[in-house]
């Protein structure tokens, strides 16, 4: 991988100067807005999460994927906005903190102090909690999909420390850090969610939790509801599924998994991930408990060639699954002798929205190329989750062709293809969007889309809220925070923050 200078489509410095420690953490500090007003009809509470620690004893971590995970809140109400931050104390967190330098290697290629020597044969994994955030019962989870999520406070933030979810869990178990959420296709929502246990035969476990208190109390928000084990040949490298009303649907990308540089003290344990030549992607179909194929086992069928990190949605027509995904042409890394902040764009594929159409009686998939614009961070409306939808809501580059950092928003009406964009470019930088429905709406993009950006005019983020039907600014607010580029995120609103029951 060579380096490439600044280029005139984007500034590199305005870019990588977001890739800094978070120096302070507030608590429910008001938010100024620059422009527009806060909708008097957003109310509840966004959520996000991603790296916020970079850098230790003047040692940067290799990839930001490696910094400790740091959870922002902003919350809404009365047309104001407030927002607070905490970093997830992890046990490897409070050890680094204590020490004052890095005591743990990262999985992306973060090396301890002293080169390969003191890195050979530590095979410990720090839990960084640093992707996604989502609310379950009274419990903030904080998600790393390597290891058991973190429970935190949902108003205050403090960390409560490791949950196996009541003894769902073991200890060390993987637990996904994309969860799905079902809107109620069986009568009531849940959160669909996995864990995988990878190696020459990889193994998934799919759980399903109640999100909501039954009126009965029989469940409570947080009760596991289904729980499945099936085991697939082959390495697996998955970060994120989909399902539909009847099946978890996965994506085996075609990796080949070699530790030796890894155990050597050489590479990150990602580093030494690779596409397998010759090799053949799958889709593995895991029906769901609740769905029409509960029991049935799981149906393999060939996927195209290529790496997919995530999917945008899945839903079911006639005798066909078909799922929206952003594949890239291969594996996209970053290598031990390259600085993260001056990567070459150019030599990393970009991430391209495609369509496979899964035929159910034939076992064979199609595939249809949806965009040339590159792209990442894709929802629809959280009511179509599983099921079809008009409309998608994306982080995209500013040019329309290529591999470039994320400038601007778009939304696809995936019946026309028609898109609208809006844009923070030249100096802003996107994270992932979230869509949020107007309370009482029944239209499919009636509400908000919340945009973290990274301001670098003003070295701070911003949050944007758009409005989904055309992407117009409803308002800017200024953050005292700057954050860097970030990872998940997810909205609770009101009536969710007050919810009972337990994690």
């Amino acid at each position: 991988m060579t380096v490439a200078p600044a280029t005139a489509r984007f500034n590199r410095a305005d870019w990588a100067s977001a890739f800094r420690n978070v120096e302070q953490e507030l608590t429910r500090e008001r938010v100024p807005v620059a422009r527009g007003s806060v909708p008097a009809q957003l109310e509840g509470c966004l959520y996000r999460n991603g790296p916020g620690r970079l850098e230790r004893d003047g040692q940067s971590v290799h990839h930001p994927f490696d910094g400790d995970g740091m959870i922002t809140a902003i919350n809404f109400g009365a047309g104001e906005a407030h927002c607070s931050n905490r970093f997830v104390r992890t046990k490897g967190w409070k050890e680094e903190e204590q020490a004052g330098r890095f005591l743990y290697r990262g999985v992306f290629g973060t090396q301890k102090p002293g080169g390969a020597l003191a890195n050979a044969f530590d095979l410990r994994l720090k839990n960084i909690a640093n992707t996604h955030v989502v609310r379950l019962g009274d419990q903030l989870l904080a998600l790393w999909e390597a290891a058991e999520p973190h429970a935190l406070d949902p108003e205050s933030l403090e960390t409560r420390g490791l949950s196996l979810l009541d003894g769902v869990l073991s200890q060390g178990e993987a637990f996904s850090a994309h969860p799905r959420f079902d809107p109620g296709h069986h009568g009531s929502p849940r959160m669909v969610t996995f864990g995988v246990n990878t190696g020459p035969r990889s193994t998934i476990r799919l759980m399903e939790f109640a999100t909501q208190d039954d009126p009965s109390a029989a469940i409570r928000a947080g009760d596991l509801l289904c729980d499945r084990r099936d085991s697939f040949n082959g390495f697996a490298f998955l970060h994120d599924f989909a399902i539909t009303p009847n099946w978890a649907v996965f994506l085996q990308n075609a990796v080949a998994f070699n530790p030796l540089p890894f155990v050597m003290g050489q590479k990150g344990a990602a580093q030494c991930l690779a596409s397998k030549t010759g090799g053949q992607a799958m889709f593995w179909l895991v029906p769901r408990e609740s769905g029409a194929y509960a029991g049935e086992p799981p149906r393999l069928v060939p996927a195209p060639e290529g790496f997919v990190f995530h999917h945008v949605n899945a839903w079911e027509e006639n005798d066909a699954v078909l799922i929206d995904s952003i594949h890239y042409s291969d594996f996209p890394s970053i290598g031990p002798e390259v600085d993260f902040r001056e990567v070459d764009f150019d030599s990393i594929p970009a991430g391209l929205l495609k369509r496979c159409r899964i035929d159910l009686p034939s076992g064979q998939c199609s595939t249809e190329l949806l965009g040339d614009r590159c792209c990442e961070f894709a929802m629809v409306h959280p009511n179509h989750q599983g099921l079809p939808a008009r409309f998608a809501w994306m982080a995209v580059a500013e040019r329309e062709q290529g591999n470039d950092p994320l400038q601007a928003i778009q939304k696809r009406d995936v019946h026309t293809g028609e898109t609208q964009r809006w844009s923070a470019a030249p100096r802003g930088f996107v994270s992932e969007p979230i869509m949020v429905p107007r309370p009482g709406s029944a239209k499919e993009d009636d509400g908000w889309v919340l945009v973290p950006v990274w301001n670098s005019a003003r070295q701070a983020t911003d949050l944007v809220i758009l409005r989904a039907d055309d992407l117009q600014e409803q308002a800017v607010l200024e953050l005292p925070l700057a954050i860097p580029h970030g990872l998940h995120g997810s909205w609770v609103p009101s009536h969710g923050l007050t919810q009972p029951g337990h994690g």
